[in-house]
């Protein structure tokens, strides 16, 4: 039952992935880049990781496609004014992305052994383990990322802000 789940999840995946790139309206391709999203989340639910879903629910499908959808609405892209591009600049984006996808497959030609010790514990996903791994193991570069974070909220807020003359 699992494993048929896992081949709808992922050819729902694909699938979706491919219209992205196929379909000709912006908004239609924003929103099968959500399906895909959500696909990918029921397969962290399928690896036992349901906070790693959850989180990926919020903030991919959640928050920065609703960024996409708005910035897609604002740039009121048309045919008109839109360039075309020219063949060679498709050959050679496809041609990257072969390389690409000659990395990719090389990278996890040894995967399977890494993922097979530890693919069916029953406690690999939960935040109970995460968060005691995340603030034992990993708590200095944890808060220095925290750092980071409030160090960028501040930057942009004081970008953000009007001057006053």
């Amino acid at each position: 039952m699992i494993l048929y789940l896992f081949y709808f999840l992922s050819f729902l995946v694909i699938m979706s992935a491919l219209m992205v790139v196929f379909s000709k309206n912006p908004v239609h391709s924003v929103l099968y880049l959500v399906m895909a999203f959500f696909g990918i989340a029921g397969h962290y639910v399928l690896l036992n990781a349901q906070f790693l879903a959850a989180v990926h629910i919020i903030v991919y499908a959640g928050a920065i496609m609703v960024l996409f959808l708005f910035v897609i609405m604002l740039l009121n892209l048309n045919k008109e004014t839109e360039p075309h591009k020219g063949n060679w600049l498709k050959l050679a984006a496809t041609i990257a992305s072969g390389l690409l996808l000659i990395i990719l497959v090389g990278a996890l030609k040894g995967a399977d052994k890494i993922v097979s010790v530890n693919a069916f514990n029953g406690e690999v996903g939960l935040v109970k383990n995460l968060g005691k791994i995340l603030f034992n193991d990993f708590l200095l570069p944890f808060e220095v990322s925290s750092i980071l974070f409030l160090a960028a909220m501040v930057g942009a807020v004081m970008l953000g802000k009007k001057e006053i003359k």
